[in-house]
């Protein structure tokens, strides 16, 4: 008894499993917009950044800033006025006069 339902339930797991990111309710990746996409929140973006837009009054999802571009750190906020880094690099200052940047440390 035991042996027949045991593998009914291996073959139904083989059936679902390569499917299982369709069944969850809330799968995140299918929702996320591409930069270029309007946002309204950095939650919504692929790269995880909102980015106002000031000659559209709106706010498009945009890629985080790379190695020696401009940058702010992640605001608690929805929208970004300046993109965070990307991940591994740190958004500082190297000099108290100039603007902060991404950096490998």
């Amino acid at each position: 008894m035991l042996r027949p339902m045991a593998t009914a339930f291996l073959l139904l797991m083989g059936v679902l499993l390569p499917y299982q990111g369709e069944f969850w309710p809330f799968n995140k990746k299918k929702f996320m917009k591409m930069n270029g996409a309007e946002c309204s929140h950095h939650s919504e973006c692929v790269s995880d950044c909102c980015l106002m837009d000031l000659n559209n009054r709106g706010a498009l999802c945009a890629p985080k800033a790379r190695v020696a571009r401009l940058c702010l750190p992640q605001t608690k906020g929805s929208i970004n006025i300046i993109c965070p880094c990307q991940w591994g690099l740190t958004c500082i200052s190297k000099d108290p006069t100039c603007s902060r940047r991404c950096h490998l440390i």
